[in-house]
């Protein structure tokens, strides 16, 4: 593949351009601010004596995004090396730098819904886990990279890169279109491919063999968003929180006692399996209403047969067969879904799709977590069948034809825990199979190396619940120690309240950076079209009922602070405030979903107002009778500036995504 540029230097002259120069003797990079236009310079093109230098290293250009008053180019301004793997450095962005190209400024713009949007794209930015290599396509599997070299050599980067985790895709578009329109110019150095997911390599050693064992999960941009914001499917086939997971073993060749350690990215062996997860692939959604349990809702819509088929028969075109292992409930609040998911794979009846169900809660209750053997056990002859890549020879010694998809409601803990223990299981065969272990140990025996393994996983299951969920992974306690524990127990609690306060109260301007970074809504040129990002159109009673129950809360405490010896008596005085926060409480309670913190870019609203074949769990938080409409739903900002070609109805049955256009 051809190289990336590594390092920029960044010129601006006056307010008319922006020139990238990279290191060495390659062509320089030229952003016209006026037009937007992007140039590729001469070889010979010296930068303008006047031009200034900025003082920061650049890293990388993320890519250019449009907003109401302006477009702007971001740029990675710090970096942290995660690790060398077979000789390529693996970065991850941790600072970045927001340029305008109008003649506005990206701190202090002129008007709050511009304001607005670059907290948005800060915020993702500074949220996210990104990840890039210069030398080192992040986005593909091992496998994948080994049966495309010989096609790979002489293209760019982003002309290789998996689609589906080329995160900043849409922010590429324009260079994108530049280096399509000009394939024998150099822009494809320029266009740095960035990865939402997670990378860990450790160094081992078992039985006198060095060894290197990686973990890299792989966050898809499709549907993609926070936990109750993002569930299901769409149309096109795509699950919300779908991840594609790598677990990679380099194994050094056999030496001899005294002999010089082989060179890091050189391996005798190298050996890699993949697992994937993904939302239940039917209609469906949890309606927050300040309840801890939101309202299930699945829609029985018409198009989930086809949705159900793209989606399967795209994934058996990447990874081959599929082994789908549902950890849903089998009773109680998760029961439709389960139901939901059994019949549609049922109707599709496809050959190359095998259905395994495991009822996680019931199997490991009273903290029994040994028994995820038995679903182990079922696995255990298709996983036999995959998973060796041994470099050494001509070709492999043998492919990956198949992939466990596994998912739970949210596909985080017992999602997580399962795939460890499947993760675990092809680790002890490999490494059987290459002569490190004899057939009667496991890694398990092998304290050091178990441990290392174990919190790779655990890690990596953290870092993908809270970039989802909101918080560190449930049950992270088992992977990490082998064992369910009581102090484990507890921490789960505190993690599961921060979830409940993070769904709730701040998914929603989350929701929205990740629509708005991955183009799923896109602004049109004038503020004006987009205030209600900066406006609540509630009425005054519900605005004020947070501030009453705050107000009466802190009257109490100071109520206890007073004297009991005075004149009067302090029953009234509880009394009063007691009623009037309870009042509030109360009230907050029954219109609950008017307190939920939406995402104001693409509103879910005829989601939760949906009427069609289904079911719902209940009608929480919709006012006294269940079925009155928040006042946002009533806004104006929901009718996309007063023209709309479909109604939402039209779009939630669809699956589509609601976009403004300029």
């Amino acid at each position: 593949m051809r190289p990336l540029h590594q390092r920029y230097t960044l010129y601006s002259e006056r307010n008319d351009t922006y020139i990238f120069v990279p290191e060495g003797e390659a062509q320089s990079l030229t952003i016209h601010r006026s037009s937007g236009d992007i140039t590729l310079n001469s070889p010979k093109y010296t930068v303008p004596y006047a031009a200034q230098r900025s003082q920061k290293v650049i890293y990388g250009i993320l890519g250019l995004i449009s907003l109401t008053l302006s477009e702007y180019v971001i740029i990675i301004t710090g970096r942290t090396l995660q690790g060398q793997l077979m000789g390529h450095d693996i970065y991850r962005a941790t600072e970045f730098d927001i340029l305008p190209l109008a003649s506005v400024s990206a701190y202090v713009p002129p008007h709050p819904v511009e304001a607005h949007l670059l907290g948005l794209v800060r915020s993702h930015l500074n949220g996210g886990n990104f990840l890039f290599s210069y030398t080192w396509d992040l986005t593909r599997r091992l496998q994948v990279q080994w049966d495309s070299q010989e096609t790979d050599a002489g293209k760019a980067f982003w002309e290789v890169v998996d689609d589906r985790f080329f995160w900043n895709r849409h922010l590429q578009t324009k260079l994108i279109d530049q280096a399509a329109s000009n394939p024998h110019a150099a822009y494809g150095s320029f266009i740095l491919p960035i990865m939402y997911g997670t990378f860990d390599l450790r160094p081992t050693f078992l039985h006198g063999r060095h060894m290197y064992l990686a973990l890299i999960s792989r966050r898809s941009r499709f549907r993609a968003g926070t936990r109750y914001f993002r569930r299901g499917i769409d149309q096109n086939g795509h699950v919300a929180n779908f991840n594609e997971t790598e677990q990679i073993l380099l194994v050094e060749g056999q030496t001899t006692p005294g002999s010089v350690r082989i060179n890091d990215d050189n391996f005798a062996t190298k050996l890699s399996f993949v697992q994937i997860r993904g939302s239940v692939p039917v209609f469906w959604s949890e309606i927050n209403t300040l309840r801890y349990k939101p309202d299930l809702q699945i829609m029985d819509l018409q198009q989930t047969d086809n949705a159900m088929y793209t989606h399967f028969t795209s994934l058996m075109d990447v990874y081959g067969r599929q082994y789908l292992v549902n950890l849903v409930n089998q009773k109680g609040y998760e029961k439709p879904v389960k139901e939901a998911y059994e019949r549609f794979v049922a109707q599709l009846d496809l050959p190359d799709v095998k259905y395994q169900y495991f009822d996680f809660h019931a199997e490991c209750k009273n903290m029994r977590w040994d028994r995820i053997s038995v679903l182990i056990d079922k696995l255990k002859d298709d996983l036999d069948k995959e998973g060796l890549i041994n470099n050494d020879e001509p070709a492999p010694k043998k492919m990956q034809t198949g992939t466990v998809r596994t998912n739970c409601m949210d596909n985080l803990d017992r999602t997580n825990v399962v795939q460890a223990a499947v993760a675990k299981y092809i680790l002890n065969q490999q490494l059987r199979a290459l002569g490190i272990l004899s057939a009667d140990d496991g890694v398990d025996d092998y304290e050091v190396f178990s441990k290392e393994f174990r919190e790779m996983w655990a890690d990596h299951a953290d870092n993908i619940a809270k970039a989802y969920g909101g918080s560190g992974a449930l049950k992270s306690d088992f992977t990490r120690t082998n064992k369910r524990t009581k102090m484990g127990a507890l921490e789960d609690g505190y993690k599961s309240v921060m979830r409940y306060l993070k769904n709730n109260f701040f998914d929603g301007a989350r929701q929205d950076g990740f629509d708005l970074v991955t183009g799923t809504w896109v602004p049109r040129k004038n503020p004006s079209s987009a205030l209600f990002l900066i406006t609540d159109p509630r009425p005054l009673i519900m605005r004020s009922m947070p501030a009453i129950a705050s107000f009466s809360l802190f009257m109490i405490c100071a109520g206890l602070t007073l004297p009991r010896t005075s004149d009067y008596s302090l029953v009234y005085y509880f009394l009063l405030w007691f009623s009037l926060f309870s009042m509030a409480i109360v009230f907050i309670l029954v219109h609950g979903i008017d307190y939920v913190s939406w995402p104001r870019l693409n509103p879910p609203t005829d989601i939760i107002y949906y009427s069609g074949p289904g079911y719902r769990s209940g009608q929480h938080g919709k006012g006294l009778n269940g079925k009155s409409e928040p006042s946002w739903k009533k806004a104006k900002w929901l009718s996309a500036g007063g023209r709309r070609t479909k109604s939402l109805v039209e779009e939630v049955e669809l699956g589509t995504v609601k976009k403004r256009l300029d």
